[in-house]
């Protein structure tokens, strides 16, 4: 049945089981609800969905979800019918049966939210009809995939500015709300000329940007050292949660997925060559269980709907910002503490520079890629706030944060021009055609076979550096590479040669300096805590929460669902803090609304009274 038009708090407490708004929502739906247009940019975990799930459910009428995560929208649906809301979605995956009594529905207007893909609403007549049947807003998430300089732009994105005008009534467009979670000032101005140009007699989408911080993320680099070892010590320290281990490359998935299963982790890989009803199976246990580790490429984790992952680590370079951040926002999106891991080599810089320069791009393409890889690696190396340096990246500022791996840490800044004079001399003496590894030989006064075959034992530069371990000047090199002192050269065999910016070193025209590694492994180790630990929980408590968790469990499974989608780990938390023992005390509980307190009031008070025995 049609939802009575209510007041916006009012059906967030009832149906979803939220007390209030979070930060910046209510401005956004109230735009909503006035007809304006909007465009939002929205980190990960605030609550984008419910900036146009809300108003459908407020003044009715259809609200059509354009998203290109087929899971994603599958689980929304589900989701927000077991909390009584009229949805659906029409995809590639939907049976003929299922579409026609999705048509009746909407023939009937009784569905109030409609989630398709932009290949199946460009489909001929699709947005006709929806028209005719009437359409009150069009909501379109990951809006960055309307714009070329987005990190994630979509062909098919650029077909709905003219579908908003089919849908709309009258000549006039259909309002839109448009959100995105990363999108930097270029990306931002793309989507609003390419999405509203449609509309010239409007005065443009109401905008809306939040703060990109999230501030219940701790954030950690390490350069690669044993990364099997680091990554194995990392999701040690974070006991048996759910977490995402990213890596480049489909093998890469599988051999470290069975490395962390023989360390005792319920670890599955996810790439794109896999079978497709293994990947399915991957996933699904993934969102519904609470424990697994995913260790996937990049194809993984943005149709995932599942608050509860408590880490994201990156097994290699990530290769812009705003993939760097649309990844490890797929951590603590309900909003408790989460951590993340990127370790980063040499390796990895020169393979992401090759890729961009093997593209079929254009000059300013090209120019913007290698500048956001350029931004990755900076912050990679950074010797300041990392938090700071990637809202620094999204034009926001804020002072040191205390929660990532540099601040509170000893990392300084330090002179090492004679150290970089030293390593681009050895590059030019043995004519730029060798890699760091035959450099920190010939630094060294290692006279290994390749060494002394070329001659280079009897170099000036052979030697000079023998002062510091070959690890010292491995790392040191890849500063240099990073600091963009030194590029690959071209052929099968890449050797390091000197930039301008080297030659203006090696001629002392400018220094060069760099963060003194104080921060280590260790480090990072003593920073981090487990979620719940965090959270200041005493035994007892800890106690408690386990045996909510293992109820949540049970259900889920009894119920074929996600753990979340019983209650979310806000939810037990809350529990744990409250101790209800009655039902009006259950409502209070954040999330708990009226489905879900008839549903489990019962089973959870029995459990909370139990562990208070």
């Amino acid at each position: 049945m049609p939802f009575p038009q209510v007041d916006p708090l009012a059906a967030l407490q009832s149906i979803f089981g939220y007390r209030d708004f979070r930060e910046g929502q209510r401005a956004i739906i109230d735009a909503v609800l006035a007809g304006r247009d909007v465009f939002a940019v929205m980190p990960t975990g605030s609550g984008k969905s419910m900036c146009y799930q809300l108003p459908a459910l407020v003044d009715g009428g259809l609200t059509l979800v354009v998203s290109p995560l087929l899971a994603l929208m599958r689980d929304q649906v589900m989701d927000l019918r077991r909390l009584g809301v009229a949805a659906a979605t029409l995809n590639s995956m939907t049976a003929s049966d299922d579409a026609e009594e999705i048509w009746r529905d909407l023939e009937a207007g009784r569905l109030r939210l409609l989630f398709v893909s932009p290949e199946r609403l460009a489909m001929n007549g699709m947005a006709e009809n929806l028209a005719r049947l009437g359409v009150r807003r069009l909501a379109i998430d990951e809006a960055h995939c309307i714009s070329q300089w987005g990190h994630d732009f979509r062909p098919e994105y650029r077909m709905l500015p003219a579908i908003r005008q089919r849908l709309g009534r009258g000549g006039r467009p259909v309002p839109v709300i448009a959100l995105t979670a990363t999108a930097d000032k270029a990306t931002r101005a793309d989507i609003v000329q390419s999405l509203f140009r449609e509309a010239p007699e409007t005065q443009g989408p109401e905008i809306f940007v939040h703060s990109f911080d999230r501030p219940n993320l701790s954030l950690a680099f390490a350069a690669k050292d044993q990364p099997k070892r680091q990554i194995t010590d990392f999701l040690e320290r974070q006991g048996k949660v759910s977490g995402i281990l990213y890596c480049n490359g489909r093998d890469r998935t599988e051999r470290l997925a069975e490395h962390l299963r023989g360390k005792g982790f319920d670890a599955l890989h996810y790439h794109a060559g896999m079978d497709q009803t293994l990947r399915n199976t991957h996933q699904d246990r993934f969102v519904q269980d609470d424990r697994v580790v995913m260790v996937a490429t990049v194809a993984f984790g943005m149709g995932v709907n599942k608050p509860d992952v408590r880490f994201v680590v990156h097994a290699d370079m990530p290769g812009s910002v705003e993939s760097y951040y649309q990844e490890i926002g797929r951590a603590g999106r309900d909003g408790l503490p989460s951590a993340t891991l990127t370790l980063y080599g040499s390796e990895d810089m020169a393979l992401a520079r090759r890729r961009i320069l093997e593209k079929s791009l254009t000059e300013d393409q090209r120019r913007i890629e290698l500048k956001r890889l350029q931004s990755m690696i900076d912050l990679c190396e950074s010797a300041l706030c990392r938090r700071g340096a990637v809202l620094t990246y999204f034009g926001e500022e804020k002072g040191p944060c205390a929660a990532c791996d540099l601040c509170g840490g000893t990392a300084s800044l330090v002179d090492e021009t004679v150290a970089a004079q030293k390593l681009l001399s050895a590059a030019w003496r043995t004519r730029q055609r060798f890699g760091a590894h035959h450099l920190a030989d010939v630094i060294t006064g290692n006279a290994s076979e390749t060494v002394t075959r070329n001659g280079h034992d009897s170099l000036p530069t052979f030697g000079v550096g023998k002062d510091r371990p070959k690890a010292w000047w491995l790392t040191f090199a890849r500063k240099c590479f990073a600091s963009g002192l030194l590029e690959e050269t071209d052929g099968d065999r890449p050797g390091l040669q000197l930039t301008a910016g080297g030659e203006a070193v090696l001629k002392g025209a400018r220094a060069f300096m760099i963060r003194d590694d104080g921060v280590s492994a260790s480090s990072i180790r003593r920073r981090d805590k487990r979620p719940v630990e965090s959270l200041g929980m005493d035994e007892r408590d800890q106690a408690l929460f386990e045996a909510l968790k293992q109820l949540r469990r049970r259900l889920a499974a009894e119920e074929g669902v996600a753990a979340f989608m019983i209650f979310a780990d806000r939810s037990l938390i809350d529990m744990v803090r409250l101790k209800p023992a009655t039902r009006d005390q259950f409502a209070l509980v954040n999330g708990v609304g009226e489905r879900k307190l008839e549903a489990y009031a019962e089973a959870f008070l029995e459990t909370v009274a139990e562990g208070l025995r």
